[in-house]
């Protein structure tokens, strides 16, 4: 049977350990230096043992490091001054941002050091083992490693995709972009809205309308043929228009998501139209044009 510790007993641990139990693995360990909460998370995973030190892990086929980003290099370096882990033991993190190098301590003690980031906000254990099915998981790491925890992702109901070497920071910024850019991106425009004289509510309602169905156009029609508004119309007046009520940060930001977006607009805009949009963006060669 394959077999499974866990060393932190959060949100993400605790989901990872039941939807492994659930899938036929043995949960052998979770450890956390709450024995309390080492209890009540190993009793949620089915596992074995609840434990307070890493230096009393058992051998595993998988070994997670559940822990923040903050401490995961820390924890690797406390393997290995007990030992390290047994031959053969795949150890891996779950960070989005930082890749297997930061397990390089455990290097001399075993090759085999991956991440597998899944794409899944982990509020609730209850609830993230019931709907986790589906979910796009990045790996990056050792091939072995990798190989290895594509079968782990799967058993979990997840779906491993593979991450080039050194990415971690762009793949990470990709998921940063789209989810907390996307929430500031309704604010200020909720915040422009008000500032036409819509109330509130009815900002909020105007706007998170229009960013829903553009979403479900991205869907149904692909990034670049969704795309709708002045700049992909050519329509240079309109973007000078906009610059004139915005200020300071809020046309910094304009200006650059409209170059991005005139290079998403791409081939349908011809070479005058381009031009002339980038100039209404940068009048004065503020930016890069």
């Amino acid at each position: 049977m394959s077999t499974l510790a866990i060393v932190g007993g959060g949100r993400l641990g605790q989901t990872f350990g039941r939807l492994a139990h659930v899938a036929g693995w043995q949960v052998e360990a979770v450890v956390n230096r709450d024995a309390d909460h080492a209890r009540a998370a190993a009793d949620f995973c089915s596992a074995r043992q609840a434990l307070t030190d890493v230096a009393a892990l058992p051998a595993v086929s998988l070994l997670l490091l559940a822990v923040p980003d903050t401490a995961i290099a820390d924890v690797a370096a406390r393997l290995a001054e007990a030992g390290g882990v047994a031959s053969g033991t795949v150890v891996f993190h779950a960070s989005g941002a930082l890749d297997a190098t930061v397990l390089g301590a455990l290097k001399c003690r075993t090759p085999h050091l991956a991440s597998l980031h899944p794409a899944y906000a982990f509020a609730d254990p209850v609830q993230a083992s019931a709907h986790f099915a589906g979910t796009l998981c990045a790996l990056e790491g050792e091939a072995m490693a990798c190989t290895t925890l594509e079968g782990f992702c799967r058993d979990l109901g997840g779906v491993p995709f593979a991450l080039a070497p050194g990415s971690k920071a762009a793949y990470h910024a990709a998921l940063s972009v789209a989810s907390n850019f996307l929430v500031t991106l309704r604010y200020w425009a909720t915040a422009l809205a008000g500032r036409a004289g819509v109330q509130p509510g009815l900002a909020e309602a105007l706007v998170g309308t229009l960013m829903r169905q553009t979403l479900a156009n991205t869907d149904a029609l692909g990034t670049a043929a969704a795309l709708t508004g002045p700049i992909v119309r050519g329509d240079a007046s309109t973007v000078s228009r906009h610059l004139e009520v915005l200020q300071g940060d809020e046309a910094a930001a304009y200006r650059a998501l409209g170059a991005l977006t005139v290079d998403l607009a791409g081939a349908r805009l011809n070479g005058a139209t381009r031009t002339a949009l980038l100039e209404a963006l940068y009048p004065r060669k503020s930016g890069p044009y």
